[in-house]
């Protein structure tokens, strides 16, 4: 008898859409495995723009569906992890050279009613003359309008799915790669190697979902030697992280002269996130940066609106993500559909479903459809159950985050202000674990810097899945932009040693 393990479906793929899968699925009551080749969300799904929003210039291109179905997304995520998302407003100054006030208005006013808009506010008309939210722009620039989206911390967004899909019975192997996937006696028998020890592991599926993003088309060739009718075309996105440089929590959205519209939001506090690019790109998905030119656009693109004039010795960090968008046959790179199809693959009655496209917004509608592409090979499985469900760390009452980082504030008096909503922020009705019974700062353990404690990195090991210092400080958190590189190498020495003595 064969001591191989066999489960209902293999995902492959750590991304957003690939932990949402699993995630979903392991809830219906599916055995599920999740084999990510690198860290959860180390690719696409942590390089966004960092928005759950409906998609304001998708209306150009006639996307009613996808903008309604994300408009519809964003409340959902809104009430099932409102500590990783969160409402902003975006002021968008108007300018008479490029798209027309009133196209603007007519956006907005389908912007605000195609998706049954509850809980954020509407647009409004702005005096940028006379609002506040004018002041840091050029005088040139006297109307403005301003409306509602969301911010999410993405990779977080990815790692509570993948948790969720584990406390549900899922099993998550990171920086594990699938290197071979065969059709075999009714079933499919995966070959995986971790990347670390070089250890192989063999197991049987019912079913393998290939959410592979930017790697799609080569898990469908060379891992799983099968073809696909359906493609992917890869679209890179850079965006620059700058001093912050006008007052207030709002965001702007500003049209350049090619058309393509930019986003200047807030992040971590002090600093701003400026982004995006749309270029074809035709090498190595993790080999993505972005590029000089990528960097100066960006920076023009500001500088037409603003006041103060950024430079490129204002960037602190710059970041490029690969984008797998579904090959829609459009020329123009933004006009390439942001939409999601699959391409099912029934052969022999065992079943291969490949994933293309999507955006985080609709991740979990993407996830459910992708269930129920395959629902007829489990038909003992439970029905839909993520829209009216929590992420984990969400189990806050009304999904009023305010309301719960004052609690927070109650139950840990001697936590300052902004650690109290770091920790709100990160982890939620989790924070609790993560503090485990400590009743002073130093029962947090060594301090590396900036409001990061040794209790907060020893739970990201211990709950999420950290196996290396980047992990925590590029992906889980965002320390990394806070701490100093003699901090940073500290915090690497210690984390190192860390590992070293429970190996």
């Amino acid at each position: 008898m064969s001591d191989i393990q066999r489960v209902d479906l293999f995902v492959i793929g750590g991304g957003i859409n690939g932990a949402g899968i699993a995630r979903d699925a392991a809830g219906r009551g599916l055995s599920v495995i999740l084999c990510e080749k690198d860290d959860l969300a180390q690719g696409t799904s942590s390089r966004s723009g960092k928005l759950v929003h409906g998609g304001l210039r998708y209306l150009e291109y006639y996307e009613f569906r996808l903008v309604r179905e994300a408009l519809i997304e964003r409340e959902v995520l809104l009430n099932s992890a409102c500590h990783i998302v969160w409402p902003m407003r975006f002021v968008l100054p108007h300018s008479p050279d490029d798209r027309p006030a009133w196209l603007v208005r007519l956006g907005l006013f389908l912007y605000d009613h195609l998706g049954g808009r509850k809980k954020l506010p509407g647009t409004r008309t702005l005096d940028l003359a006379r609002d506040p939210e004018g002041a840091p722009i050029l005088d040139s620039y006297s109307r403005g309008f301003e409306y509602s989206d969301c911010w999410v911390d993405d990779a977080r967004l990815v790692v509570l799915n993948a948790v969720g899909a584990a406390e549900k019975g899922a099993e998550i192997l990171t920086r594990t790669a699938c290197t071979s996937a065969r059709r075999e006696d009714g079933h499919w028998r995966i070959e995986m190697r971790d990347q670390a020890t070089g250890s192989t592991r063999t197991v049987e599926a019912r079913a393998l979902v290939n959410a592979g993003g930017p790697w799609v088309n080569d898990i469908v060739g060379r891992v799983a030697g099968s073809n696909s009718r359906r493609n992917v075309r890869l679209v890179k996105g850079s965006h620059i992280i700058v001093p912050k440089f006008w007052e207030g929590q709002h965001a702007y959205l500003v049209q350049n002269h090619d058309k393509r519209v930019i986003f200047i939001n807030p992040y971590e506090g002090d600093k701003a996130l400026i982004g995006t690019t749309d270029i074809p790109y035709e090498g190595p998905p993790e080999e993505v940066r972005a590029e000089a030119f990528e960097i100066d656009y960006l920076l023009a693109a500001v500088n037409r609106y603003f006041k103060e004039k950024l430079r490129p010795d204002d960037v602190i960090e710059s970041f490029s993500g690969v984008r797998p968008l579904f090959d829609d046959g459009q020329g123009n790179p933004s006009a390439v559909t942001r939409d999601y199809t699959f391409d099912l693959d029934e052969t022999a009655g065992v079943p291969l479903l490949n994933v293309f496209g999507g955006k985080i917004t609709t991740f979990r509608k993407l996830s459910e459809h992708a269930i129920e592409k395959i629902a007829k090979f489990f038909p003992e499985m439970g029905g839909n159950w993520t829209r009216e469900s929590v992420l984990p760390g969400g189990e806050i009452d009304g999904a009023d985050f305010v309301g719960f980082a004052e609690s927070l504030r109650t139950s840990y008096p001697w936590m300052p202000r902004s650690l109290v909503y770091h920790y709100g922020r990160l982890y939620g009705a989790r924070t609790e674990k993560l503090v485990a019974g400590a009743t002073s700062l130093d029962g947090l353990g060594r301090h590396f810097g900036a409001g990061f404690y040794e209790a907060e990195a020893r739970y990201l090991v211990d709950k999420e899945w950290a196996m290396t210092p980047d992990d925590i400080l590029k992906r889980r958190t965002k320390h990394g932009l806070h701490l100093s590189a003699d901090e940073q190498a500290g915090f690497a020495d210690w984390f190192d040693g860390e590992r070293a003595r429970a190996a």
